[in-house]
């Protein structure tokens, strides 16, 4: 999981850096169980069954997850050490086909964090927001993604979980 959390924190220096990077790629991809000589690989299988990795869940949710415009933002968090304020970022996005705002948050911290996300510069249309969150303990391979629907406000200021990656996507 930690991995993966550390592609989101990648993945967001790429979105935010978009103007100047065209193309990425992830290697290696499909390893057969028993057979790998590196770790991690994206995706595992054997004779019976396929088995998508955390990396994943990471790459398919910003993949997912794209937008046409980069909204810089700033975050703080209150901690006088950089490594650890390297461990937390934010990247937000606005999907002008779908006409959405979408925030990602990225907790590589091993505690829970409740930033504070000043919202009230937009104007939504619904007062609910998709929310998916991908945590768990690092480098687990069996965790998915999980979906909710949480209410709109004009800050947002819910527990984001240690190791974790979490998508907002707000409706404009």
């Amino acid at each position: 999981m930690e991995t993966a959390i550390t592609e989101a924190l990648f993945l967001a220096s790429l979105e935010r850096n978009g103007d100047i990077v065209c193309m990425t790629s992830y290697a290696p991809l499909l390893a057969k169980e028993g057979f790998t000589s590196w770790n991690p690989d994206l995706i595992y299988f054997n004779n019976t069954e396929v088995k998508p990795t955390v990396g994943y869940y990471t790459q398919k949710l910003y993949g997912q997850n794209s937008g046409q415009e980069y909204i810089a933002s700033y975050v703080d968090v209150s901690h006088s050490d950089l490594a650890v304020k390297n461990r937390f970022g934010v990247s937000i996005v606005k999907d002008t086909v779908n006409n959405e705002l979408i925030v990602k948050i990225i907790n590589l911290l091993h505690a829970s964090v409740e930033p504070e996300l000043l919202l009230e510069n937009y104007e939504f249309s619904n007062d609910s927001v998709i929310k998916t969150i991908l945590s768990g303990k690092p480098f687990s391979r069996t965790e998915k993604p999980v979906e909710s629907v949480v209410g709109v406000e004009d800050t947002f200021n819910q527990e984001i979980p240690p190791f974790s990656f979490t998508v907002l996507r707000y409706k404009l």
